[in-house]
């Protein structure tokens, strides 16, 4: 059984964000939210995401990604991150050890109760 804890890195106006905190919580877990905005990540704990997820952490196809210069996009991803939360794909989400990226429907596999 996985940890019923279970914490949403992201931001409060993000839609995929909002639905994963939703069904996860009508699932009956505990659910706390970070943005990413407010309080930004440590670099310690990016730099172990990046070890996870490698460049699959930068969202690429975010506005704030269409926003950067050539010369920014070239920075290393850390960098990116801290400077740019918003860059971040989201949501990361941390139950007990597991880590994981979005929403989609293997993550919900993993983190949801079966039928």
């Amino acid at each position: 059984m996985i940890d019923k804890d279970v914490t949403i890195y992201g931001l409060k106006t993000c839609d995929t964000c909002r639905k994963a905190m939703q069904m996860l919580k009508a699932a009956d877990r505990s659910v706390e939210f970070v943005d990413i905005r407010a309080t930004p990540v440590d670099v310690g704990t990016l730099s172990d995401w990046l070890s996870l997820f490698g460049d699959a952490l930068v969202n690429t196809r975010s506005t704030t990604w269409r926003g950067l210069n050539a010369q920014e996009r070239t920075a290393p991803p850390l960098d990116l991150l801290r400077a740019h939360p918003a860059l971040m794909k989201r949501p990361v989400i941390v139950a007990g050890d597991e880590v994981t990226l979005g929403w989609t429907a293997a993550v919900q596999q993993t983190l949801l109760p079966s039928s």
